[in-house]
């Protein structure tokens, strides 16, 4: 792939704002495939979803066990070349039901080896802080033009909205 020197041509606040700058160039004609959201400033955030206990960690290590050993056990049994249907479904089911026993065992055993040290569920993403648009240096300064034609009071469906005042496009450095 030909790598291109690339402008940002708008920063938003929001993906949804982005995605409709991206939309309007779209609607203009503009080449859009020689554009691209990029998230910046992006970090890490773990939300705690609540306390995990011995049953939690076993619930949750079953829950994880399960699935696997039904693929495996199903796929044991569509290699029986006698009656692969019956015998695929009872081995899922066994494989299953093993998986289940197993990664309940696991998570038991992984909990009580931390001792307390980590006795929380949580679930991690990574959160942008603002989205920029950038565009290829060749066209970059005639999505500008355009960008700069999109309504500044209105959001998608029509309601006015400050925020999208406040968030209007503007160029920043090159990228390359």
């Amino acid at each position: 792939m030909n790598e291109q020197a690339r402008r940002t041509i708008a920063s938003y606040p929001t993906y949804q704002e982005a995605e409709r700058g991206v939309d309007h160039l779209s609607d203009r004609g503009f080449p859009v495939e020689r554009v691209a959201i990029v998230g910046q400033d992006v970090r890490l955030v773990e939300q705690v979803t609540g306390r995990m206990g011995l049953g939690g960690a076993a619930l949750h290590g079953a829950a994880s066990g399960a699935l696997p050993g039904a693929l495996i056990g199903w796929i044991f049994g569509l290699l029986n070349w006698l009656d692969p249907v019956v015998s695929g479904l009872l081995l899922a089911l066994y494989g299953l039901v093993f998986g289940a026993l197993v990664g309940a065992l696991l998570g038991l055993l992984v909990h009580a080896a931390q001792r307390g040290r980590r006795d929380f569920a949580s679930v991690s993403f990574m959160q942008p802080g603002r989205y920029d648009v950038v565009a290829d240096d060749a066209v970059a300064d005639e999505a500008v033009r355009l960008l700069a034609e999109l309504p500044s009071g209105t959001s998608g469906t029509g309601t006015s909205s400050g925020a999208w005042k406040a968030s209007r496009p503007r160029s920043g450095p090159a990228l390359t």
